[in-house]
């Protein structure tokens, strides 16, 4: 098992950067492809963004290519969600979960580990 927290969500104007993080304890990190989502009230939970075991590769929404970046650290056990020119339509609730196996890491469905979240809210 492995227990994810979230951090670093906040209160940001448009157009302003925020750096979310998400600190991994249990079984060894490095073993989990890593992904973000994110579910705003009354919508459905959606990808962000993923990075492989050892960060090879990443995949990012297209709402927010060019935006985000997702980068990790196994060392310290954690991974990154920088997040550039935010917009309103990014307010939510931003979710980190890891994974195991080789399903598609664009679905919720194939992550086995979730973190409770963090909030985040981008004011126009």
């Amino acid at each position: 098992q492995v227990q994810l927290v979230e951090s670093g969500g906040g209160l940001v104007q448009a157009g302003g950067s925020l750096r979310l993080s998400c600190a991994a304890a249990g079984r060894t990190f490095s073993s989990y492809g890593m992904g973000w989502f994110r579910q705003a009230p009354g919508k459905e939970r959606e990808f962000v963004a993923a990075i492989s075991r050892s960060s090879i590769s990443t995949l990012y929404a297209d709402s927010v290519k060019g935006r985000f970046t997702i980068s990790r650290d196994n060392a310290k056990n954690t991974v990154y969600l920088q997040m550039n020119s935010l917009k309103p339509e990014d307010t939510a609730v931003y979710y980190c979960a890891a994974r195991l196996g080789s399903g598609t890491a664009y679905s919720p469905d194939n992550y086995a580990y979730w973190g409770q979240g963090t909030q985040v809210i981008v004011s126009s």
